[in-house]
């Protein structure tokens, strides 16, 4: 059996184990749903200040990666908001739903996203999911973006463009980027848009902003295809140790 042959059958046994075992939240282990509303009221959220742009925590006012525009162009991307610090349970939730095939938490994650745009509305005509290259989405089997824009779109009405972007050339993993300069390296140029979005509000959506490299890339191709404007919104935002303006 090739690597691709067992990578796909190790897929299938974890999505089969998936729809026969029960459920278990993942903060206290009760039955019945992947977050309980009492572990999901503990999750850490994202609190001022932060900066107004990226949403880099613990920044009063435009941070200054953002005022160098040094990891993405402000004129194609209005700003990144997320409800969460990528820290403790949505940590540990987001690694399950992202590498551990915990598809079962896209309803849960996609219903705390709908709650924060009826506090905290971003323009939008249509949501964009971030793409994975063709490789990567083999390998992993789905991609845990589209899967969030798909339920989001439920709740808010808002229509999933799933092939309006493209991701052209198979970056390494930004989970394994050195730094901050790398990671904007990684996605330069990665991104393809492939539809008509002349004049619309686009939303990014994706599980985690690390450095906002990645959601600029596509917020460039999405700009430069002729969209009104192009907000982010995931799920979680790292916290960024450095004021390096290249991070």
């Amino acid at each position: 059996m090739s690597l691709q042959q067992g990578s796909y059958a190790s897929r299938l046994v974890r999505s089969a184990i998936g729809l026969v075992l029960p459920i278990h939240c993942i903060g206290c282990g009760e039955e019945g749903e992947f977050l309980c509303s009492s572990c999901a009221a503990t999750l850490p959220r994202m609190k001022a200040p932060y900066c107004t742009i990226c949403s880099d925590p613990g920044v009063t006012g435009a941070c200054l990666a953002c005022r160098e525009q040094t990891r993405f162009s402000t004129d194609h991307l209005s700003g990144i908001r997320s409800p969460y610090l990528m820290e403790g349970l949505v940590r540990e939730g987001v690694h399950a739903f992202k590498y551990r095939n915990y598809k079962v938490a896209a309803p849960r994650f996609a219903q705390l996203l709908s709650e924060y745009l009826v506090k905290n509305p971003l323009p939008g005509d249509v949501l964009v999911p971030v793409p994975l290259h063709r490789k990567k989405l083999r390998e992993r089997g789905y991609n845990q973006a589209l899967l969030l824009a798909r339920k989001l779109s439920k709740h808010i009405d808002v229509t999933v463009e799933e092939r309006l972007l493209v991701r052209t050339r198979n970056s390494p993993s930004q989970a394994r980027a050195a730094d901050g300069a790398q990671r904007t390296a990684n996605t330069a140029g990665a991104f393809a848009c492939s539809g008509n979005v002349d004049g619309m509000a686009c939303i990014l959506i994706d599980d985690v902003c690390t450095t906002g490299s990645t959601l600029g890339a596509c917020a460039t191709a999405l700009m430069e295809s002729g969209a009104g404007s192009v907000w982010a919104l995931t799920l979680a935002r790292e916290r960024l140790h450095s004021q390096d303006i290249g991070q």
